[in-house]
């Protein structure tokens, strides 16, 4: 039986993809990648509903080399779109064997992004995979020179799509034919796609070259504050987020709480000095409950130990604010 390795981001496109040749009656086999900058539950939800088995890669370190420096450049963001997607069809192409499959699906359609997917890009990415004769892209093949496998006769190439542009029109139709009802929105779920989250990251690999996994899951939470080279800010937004990032903060993180106001909870990452302590102060009373008072009263310590500091707190004024805050 003719079997195919389904690239699937939980994305619509790359759900369709699969579907359609899931329908040839080919054997489909999900493969979602994971790193720092996207999970795989989108994937897995999609899989479910095309009911079709997925495998979970995770290359987040080897992700993260690329991005330092990728070969082909970033996007609008911090996104190397064709890097990443050349990797991932690499990857995938070196599972062929492992699972007995004979090529691979992939959701891109024609022109949907300007940059990353106009027939050069198309190309170029199907020629860094290192796997070229084993791609095939369902929704927008008619757009495209017959593949291997079309020739072959693998897939019947009459019942594949020729999408192109940014329309979704199609694609709303047959998610709604084969009742595809769970999806994100287009170009979601990748932190690198989103302005502030990569600003963050630049800032970062500027200041630590080899950051840790804490490091890089700490970019998606709060305000972030780059103060001195060695040291950074952030102020949690919500009872949520603070909570939530208490996970990847140790005992070497100080943090700060105003003592008679609700409000932010602040922490240092890096080797503070004092004067970096005294600036967590005044951002920790700007974003309190205080924040008009002339002097709040802020604690500090150690994660997870006492909080005995103390000091006095002028909150940070909107100038303090924009000028160090990522």
């Amino acid at each position: 039986m003719t079997k195919a390795l389904a690239m699937i981001s939980g994305g619509l496109d790359s759900t369709l993809a699969a579907k359609l040749i899931k329908n040839q009656g080919i054997d489909v086999i999900g493969i979602c990648f994971k790193s720092y900058f996207f999970g795989a539950e989108n994937a897995k939800r999609a899989a479910e509903q095309i009911e079709i088995p997925i495998k979970i890669v995770d290359f987040s370190k080897e992700h993260l080399n690329m991005v330092k420096n990728p070969k082909h450049g970033f996007g609008k963001n911090m996104n190397p779109c064709i890097d990443c997607h050349a990797m991932m069809m690499n990857y995938t192409g070196k599972l062929l064997e492992k699972y007995k499959a004979d090529f691979i699906i992939t959701g891109e359609v024609l022109n949907q992004r300007p940059m990353s997917q106009n027939k050069a890009s198309l190309n170029l990415v199907k020629k860094e995979s290192g796997f070229s004769d084993k791609i095939l892209r369902p929704l927008c093949a008619k757009n495209l020179l017959p593949t291997k496998m079309e020739l072959e006769g693998l897939v019947d190439r009459e019942k594949l799509l020729g999408i192109s542009g940014r329309g979704r029109k199609v694609q709303m139709e047959l998610a709604e034919k084969w009742n595809i009802k769970e999806y994100p929105s287009p170009a979601g779920g990748c932190k690198l796609t989103e302005p502030s989250y990569s600003k963050r990251l630049k800032d970062l690999l500027e200041h630590n070259e080899n950051p840790s996994d804490k490091d890089i899951y700490l970019l998606r939470y709060g305000r972030h504050f780059r103060i001195s080279d060695n040291a950074k800010i952030i102020s949690t937004r919500t009872e949520k987020e603070a909570k939530e990032i208490k996970e990847y903060l140790d005992s070497k993180n100080l943090i700060f709480f105003a003592v008679d106001f609700n409000g932010s909870m602040c922490i240092i990452t890096g080797k503070p000095l004092m004067e970096d302590i005294e600036f967590a102060g005044s951002i920790t009373a700007r974003y309190s409950k205080g924040k008009n008072e002339k002097i709040v009263k802020i604690k500090y310590g150690n994660f997870n130990n006492s909080l005995n500091n103390y000091i006095e707190s002028k909150p940070a004024s909107e100038e303090d604010i924009n000028k160090y805050i990522i």
